[in-house]
Formats: structure tokens, sequence, C-alpha cells
């Protein structure tokens, strides 16, 4: 066994990153190997793919060969954003990690060659990496294991090829961006949490890195407790378009006061970003604040990784009311509210518990 030790870990692990020759197969494809799937591994592929764990491949291969030989063996579509080329181990990891839209340190990778597990482990130290026979326990650690697997997690996959398919025609179109969006047909739900959500609201509030505007995170109990307060009101938010639906990739959890409402925790999936739909949860919430005649403060901690969320607050007019240490918060006057875009259709259902009036 490799004397190269994992890197610890920290959080989650969403995509496991898998060398072809000799760690996904047995045998070297291009020395003419009739290569097989070693084995466990399509085991391994499934049960990670049903926790909601995506797979990738980094390999120093000729591409149309490795991909042929995934087809052939069955499990082709069970990888996205597959790197496969001539380029360090390092770079195709960092390029899967722009794919998907998430950190170095929520990836894992296996592979065979020590010396390649070493160039990724110094260049990417946040990256958990595996030789093969490590990688049947690894899958017992708890970032293989996330606390709670929703539907959604099942369909994560499926989910990112249908993204995937959306890049491709948004490379090959030929109009402007908007004229894309509009084309996508996309409609954006925002309604109040129901318990069935609460699995999946506590999965975005782990996952979710760039677009959270506290990073903290809330257990499964914590949320149903304050989903049936009265002075409390959880939103979730889907979408969908003509490939399929993104999932619930939005959450707000709004303090309810009679003079002030404070968002305490506003957070967008960032896949997401490309889309034009970051900021139309907070303007609900602006907007259903300001017919309450009431104003409105928001949560903002610096944790990093989520500049983005303090600029997406700061265009839409929220300034600094107060700040303890790291903790600010903002207050918006309610003027900047913006307007969905012509091309997204919005629809609100559901808003109100049961004895409370629809806000």
């Amino acid at each position: 066994m490799s004397s190269h030790r994992p890197a610890a870990r920290r959080g989650q692990v969403k995509c496991l990153v898998w060398d072809l020759d000799d760690t996904l197969w047995d045998g070297v494809l291009l020395e003419g190997d009739d290569v097989r799937l070693r084995p466990h591994v399509a085991e391994l592929l499934t049960t990670l793919d049903q926790r909601g764990i995506l797979h990738s491949v980094a390999s120093r291969n000729d591409e149309e060969a490795a991909l042929a030989r995934l087809r052939r063996l069955g499990v082709e579509d069970m990888f996205v954003y597959p790197q496969i080329g001539w380029n360090p181990k390092s770079s195709a990891i960092e390029r899967i990690a722009q794919s998907l839209n998430i950190g170095v340190d929520a990836l894992a990778f296996v592979d065979d060659q020590e010396f390649e597990r070493a160039e990724v482990s110094r260049l990417h130290p946040g990256t958990l990496c595996l030789a093969p026979a490590q990688l049947e326990a690894a899958v017992d650690r708890p970032e293989f294991n996330p606390r709670f697997v929703t539907a959604e997690s099942r369909l994560r996959r499926s989910m990112f090829r249908s993204q995937i398919a959306r890049e491709q025609k948004e490379v090959a179109y030929q109009g402007t961006p908007e004229q894309f969006l509009a084309e996508l047909g996309m409609r954006f739900t925002i309604r109040r949490a129901s318990q069935d959500d609460l699995q999946r609201a506590e999965e975005l509030t782990v996952r979710t890195n760039q677009l959270n505007s506290t990073g903290r995170t809330y257990g499964y109990e914590e949320l149903d407790e304050l989903r049936g307060r009265p002075d409390h009101l959880l939103l979730v938010a889907d979408l969908t378009d003509k490939y399929g639906s993104y999932g619930t990739i939005g959450l707000a959890l709004v303090e309810l006061g009679t003079s002030v409402w404070h968002l305490r925790l506003l957070l967008m999936s960032c896949r997401t970003m490309s889309r034009g739909v970051g900021t139309v949860l907070l303007n609900h919430v602006m907007t259903q604040a300001k017919e309450a005649g009431v104003r409105l403060r928001a949560d903002f901690v610096e944790t990093g990784r989520n500049r983005q969320m303090q600029i997406t607050y700061a265009f839409a007019g929220f300034r600094e009311a107060g700040r303890d240490g790291e903790h600010l918060v903002l207050e918006s006057d309610l003027q900047l509210i913006q307007q969905p875009a012509p091309y997204l259709e919005l629809r609100v259902e559901d808003l109100a518990p049961e004895g409370v009036d629809a806000l």
C-alpha cells in the first residue's frame, strides 16, 4: 500500500475523480490490454451515485479511445466533465472543480500512481487523494456519507448531465445570451418549505458556499422547529427549464418582527449563477417586506468564499447597519427592488402556514 497519506478533510466529498488505467479498470488501454472494470468498481460507482456523489475522470490517455472504452463497459454516463489527455492531473482536478462550480476541497481523487497523488496533493492540499486499495474503506468515512440522501441527491448526476446539454447548446447558440435564456423556458417557483423539503434544505446549508450569506449550517430538527414558528418564514425555491429540473436551488429564512423583518439566511445554489436568477428570491423577500410596511435587515458573515453574496446584497441596495466582528447586519431602504427578468416565469405558492394570513 502507498505510504502517501490522505489529506485531512473538511466537509463532504461532492465528486470522486477517477484515474482509468489500473484504477477504474485493470490494465493499460494504450498498451493494447483488454481492460475490464476492477472488482467492486461498478458497485462503488452506483453506491456513491445513489448518495448524490458525482464521478469524473482525470486520466493520461487518448480521449477518444478512453471514452469509447467507457462506453463499451457501460459506464460512460456515470461520469461528468471527464478530463482525458496529457496535462498534469492537478490541472484536470482544477478544471473539474471549475466545471462543477465547487472547490477542489470538495473532490476526492483515486489513482494507482503515488507520484500522481502527490502532485495533486501538493497543488490542491484540500483534495482527498486515495490509492485504489484505500477506496473501499474510504467510502464508509463520514465525508462520503451525507446525513440525508434525498430524492434530489439521487438525481444529481442526471441534473448535471442536463446542465452539460444546456452548456453545449449555449456554446453553439448564435444569438445573444438573453435570447438563449429566453429559449430555455425557465420557471422559478417560491414556496413555503414543507416538512418534505427539510432534508434538502439542510443539505443546501451544508453544500452551498459561494452564494451563502452566513456560511451557517442548519440541521433538520432546527429547520423543522423554525418552520413551525409563527414569527419565522422558511422559503425554498425551485427552478426548471425545457431540459429538466435544477431541483431546489434556494433557501431563505426570515424572522418576522412587527416593525423589522430579519433575513437570517439567504442562499442560492451555485448552479444558478449563469442563469440570471440569483436575486429573484431576495427581491421577493424585499417585495413582501415592503408590502408589509416593515424594514428589512439581513445577516452577512464573510466566509472567504461568499464574496458574491455580499456583492448581491450591495447591488440590491443593502448598507451596513451594524457590525459585531465579522458579523454584519445590513439594511435595505427597499427602493431597489428588481422585477424578474422577462425570460423568467415566477410562481409563488403556499407561503402561509395554517392559521396565518398569506404574506
